[in-house]
């Protein structure tokens, strides 16, 4: 199935007819014949989109959408309203409870179905993103959340540049944000980082094969990678059910399909303007929380949550391929006098300085993970003994070369390291007794780092002869 859909009516003639529209589209269709039993039938099953009368015997789509919003479970699920006619103050009422759409009846099919795709398409893919969210807040990863910001940035397209000057007069009065005016062109090739326009006003020319290629703007939008969160609104100066559900299912946002309406476009880029900034704040927790996750803070190195399993992966792919990679574990020697004698900001800033000189010494297709304390890991796939070797005794004279500068010292401070290495794959240092797994290399690894510590120091050694 598509989607779950809750139908909402007190007429059964009206939800057998909207259910065999859905169920022609592949979707799974529930009933509700009044507000409550709507509000039990969304809470025990999570819809994915609520299709609701204007009028119930208990409320109304509005009422509904009030009384869905006070649970978080449901607070999200998008709701279109279909009713009779309406006046228009009746109709920006309903959408101002939060409704995403008010259909007249009859409801034409395609445009219907492609305000359900359209909607659907949406709710999913912000319940994956804030799932992912959730997931970073289990793990304690997550930002807190801040405030939306009432400024915004919307451009009204057209070829007509009398037409959007007369709309924007109009719409600046009960709209506060910045307003410009452009054709679609010039949205393409003003469109920067810096000057990304939050919503963006589609009007469409009444002659349909106008219409057909300023719609063309839509694609080019969801194509830029700088600009495919950008909102969307199309609004037809023609009503053409076809062309709606064409622009949505090319990717707007929303739908205006009667013309112009300064209180009701005002209201529909508020709306897509609070969705945008809540899905750029789900996607920048989400970012933050991978960082952290794979990421060491201090030194900018991978951590040892993301460097294990990459190693196994290394590990696998010699495997498959017969190929030779390499494994380090570095150590730092004497370190805790650093922090004991300088203090730990002098110890931070020396493993700053260590992270760096590591990741100069090796290659961009080698992997250095800080794993522990003072501790680092280096993995260089495609690599045999003697250019494992030579890299390693590169690292040590790269750290021991140059001293370092620290806060709370007058003049730099000697430091050195300590490497024990391992060969995985072909070149196995101990293909006799390996499993062939990155953590059995690892060990090999560990166990010749203290063996480069008990013989003095700042120096390199082999886990085992080479075979």
């Amino acid at each position: 199935m598509q989607g779950k859909i809750l139908i909402v009516d007190p007429i059964a003639t009206n939800r057998i007819v909207l259910k065999v529209k859905l169920k022609k589209a592949f979707y799974d269709v529930e009933y509700a014949a009044d507000m409550q039993g709507a509000i039990t039938a969304a809470r025990a099953d999570l819809p994915d989109l609520v299709i609701c009368a204007l009028a119930l015997p208990d409320g109304g789509a509005a009422d509904l959408c009030r009384h869905l919003a006070q649970n978080p479970l449901t607070a999200h699920i998008p709701i279109i309203a279909i009713g009779c006619q309406t006046n228009a103050d009746a109709r920006l009422a309903t959408l101002e409870a939060g409704v995403h759409e008010v259909l007249r009846q009859p409801v034409n099919e395609t445009l219907l179905l492609g305000r359900v795709r359209s909607l659907i398409r949406a709710h999913n893919a912000a319940a994956e993103w804030q799932m992912r969210e959730d997931t970073c807040r289990a793990m304690g990863l997550a930002e807190p959340e801040t405030a939306f910001d009432g400024q915004g940035h919307c451009v009204l397209v057209s070829p007509d540049r009398s037409l959007i000057q007369k709309y924007a007069a109009q719409l600046r009065p009960v709209l506060r944000t910045k307003l410009t005016q452009s054709s679609g062109a010039a949205v393409m090739e003003q469109m920067t980082v810096d000057a990304m326009p939050d919503v963006v006003v589609v009007i469409l020319p009444e002659d349909s094969s106008a219409a057909l290629d300023e719609l063309r703007l839509i694609s080019a939008l969801r194509a830029n990678a700088q600009a495919r969160h950008t909102g969307i609104i199309v609004l037809q100066t023609k009503h053409d059910p076809a062309l709606g559900a064409n622009a949505l299912d090319l990717g707007a946002d929303d739908l205006m399909t009667h013309g112009f309406d300064p209180a009701e476009l005002a209201l529909r880029v508020r709306a897509v303007m609070r969705r945008k900034q809540m899905g750029e704040q789900l996607r920048a927790t989400v970012r933050t929380g991978l960082q952290a996750a794979v990421f060491d803070p201090l030194t900018g190195l991978y951590n040892r949550r993301y460097a294990m399993p990459h190693l196994e992966r290394i590990a696998e792919h010699a495997c498959a391929t017969g190929r030779s990679f390499a494994v380090m574990a570095a150590d730092l020697d004497h370190f805790k006098q650093i922090n004991d004698i300088y203090g730990h900001a002098s110890g931070d800033a020396v493993l700053t300085e260590v992270a760096r000189r590591l990741r100069r010494a090796v290659r961009n297709t080698d992997m250095v993970a800080r794993t522990g304390g003072e501790e680092f890991m280096i993995i260089m796939p495609g690599t045999a003994l003697p250019e494992a070797q030579r890299a390693a005794l590169r690292i040590c004279s790269d750290i021991s070369a140059s001293p370092f500068n620290v806060p709370g010292s007058r003049t730099p401070v000697n430091v050195t390291i300590s490497i024990g290495m391992a060969i995985g794959g072909a070149a196995s240092t101990a293909p006799e007794e390996s499993d062939g797994s990155g953590r059995a290399l690892l060990d090999e690894a560990d166990r010749a780092l203290y063996t480069a510590k008990g013989r003095g120091r700042n120096q390199v050694k082999l886990g085992r002869p080479a075979a």
